[in-house]
């Protein structure tokens, strides 16, 4: 159930080696991870430099075993402060692997502020701090979470129709994301790869558009031995997965350029459903993936749109968590209705997840400037006092503004609703 799990290496299934651990002494974790609080304690810890000797240490220990080296993938909290930590990894890593790609994703937990003020200053504080320094020194930032908002205004988290998770677990919520982000970086993690880390940053990050959005389907909605223009005929107005991102999905599909990864859905599932839809122009399309890239023509007219199709689908061994509908079968497709015996623990199921450069940014990253613009950070002068100076974190909140401005559609109407939604 999971309710025995406290930390993630609880259930921890692959050893590590020494190099690939660095334990920070100061802030020693006994079952309370709120220690290192602020923004300004985590960029101190790497401004130390015995600390930054040690990081370099390990770096250049994995980098020289590297037969061809794309770059880095940095996960990091943003809520706490480790966003700070983070800031100075990706900062280094930028210094130190010039012409390397830097993948960031800022995760936060869902969980409970409890009416909090402090709490909720320093969690919008590290947030925007952590936003504006890792999406500076890396190729592309994506905020990853089930979490409803990043912002005051508290929203219920992410829900799926075929899993029961208890998104405040973080047993839970972690093996959703672990799927997505699994599915996501695909592409450039395998050997039959055309494109690389860098190559998938530089098709979403244009025009200063450096922090991307992630969405996902967990599971993807498919029956079994049904084709995928099948499947998608039933999603001709709006796709099928859920906004990863901490924001309300937009009622209008609209965005600029998207990776569309799909895995799961193989040969065996070409041929259509007898009696499930009428024909449609998708099943007029050949290969699973021409099916998909005309769909997301479909829905996202203009956009650039790459898709991947995978046959191998997400594995849900243990220890992933059986948090999984009854009308699910073994392979995670669909059922009619769900057996009168006990199902079989679900081991895999097809995954839908897609890195898109939207509109929705604008308003998530307009929100958090506006939240943290109407309170009076002065109020929590340890904050500042950890390292952060008031000023250069006011400038900070402009450089978030300015990010926001890059996802512009021109929609006056558009902006005014996402205004009137977040007051």
């Amino acid at each position: 159930s999971g309710s025995r799990v406290q930390l993630w290496s609880d259930y921890l299934s692959v050893p590590l080696h020494p190099k690939s651990l660095y334990v920070l002494r100061q802030y020693l974790h006994e079952g309370d991870c709120g220690c290192l609080e602020a923004f300004g304690e985590g960029e101190s810890l790497l401004q130390d430099p015995g600390c930054a000797e040690e990081l370099e240490d390990r770096l250049h220990f994995y980098a020289e075993e590297c037969d061809q080296l794309q770059g880095f993938q940095v996960l990091c909290d943003l809520h706490n402060g480790f966003s700070g930590v983070g800031a100075k990894v990706t900062e280094l890593l930028h210094d130190e692997y010039s012409g390397k790609g830097i993948l960031t994703w800022g995760l936060t937990p869902v969980m409970s502020d409890g009416g909090d003020l402090q709490k909720n200053l320093y969690r919008l504080m590290n947030t925007a701090l952590g936003i504006v320094h890792l999406s500076t020194h890396s190729s592309l930032f994506c905020p990853l979470s089930l979490r409803g908002s990043l912002g005051l205004r508290p929203r219920p988290p992410v829900s799926f129709p075929y899993i029961n998770c208890e998104a405040s677990l973080n047993y839970h919520s972690s093996a959703v994301l672990a799927a997505a982000l699994d599915t996501l970086t695909a592409p450039y993690r395998l050997c039959s790869s055309q494109g690389s880390m860098l190559h998938l940053a530089e098709s979403l990050n244009f025009s200063g558009r450096k922090v991307v959005a992630a969405w996902a389907a967990v599971p993807f909605p498919a029956l079994p031995g049904c084709s995928l223009a099948d499947t998608l005929s039933a999603y001709q107005q709006a796709v099928p997965w859920k906004l990863l991102s901490s924001w309300r999905e937009q009622r209008v599909s609209c965005c600029f350029a998207q990776s569309v990864v799909l895995r799961g859905i193989g040969k065996a599932s070409s041929s259509p459903c007898p009696a499930k839809q009428p024909l449609s122009a998708l099943h007029s399309w050949g290969s699973t993936q021409q099916v998909l890239q005309h769909y997301l023509h479909t829905i996202f007219p203009g956009a650039f749109s790459t898709a991947h199709v995978l046959q191998q689908p997400c594995s849900t061994l243990p220890p992933y968590p059986q948090f999984f509908s009854p009308l699910l079968t073994k392979e995670g497709f669909l059922q009619d209705k769900a057996p009168s015996y006990p199902s079989a623990a679900v081991e895999s199921v097809p995954v839908l997840a897609a890195l898109q450069s939207s509109p929705v940014l604008q308003a998530l990253l307009r929100s958090l400037h506006r939240d943290l613009q109407q309170l009076d950070v002065r109020r929590c002068p340890s904050f500042f006092s950890a390292g952060v100076e008031q000023e250069d974190f006011q400038v900070a909140l402009e450089e978030l503004r300015t990010l926001s401005q890059c996802y512009e559609t021109g929609l006056g109407a558009e902006e005014s609703e996402d205004e009137a939604d977040s007051d």
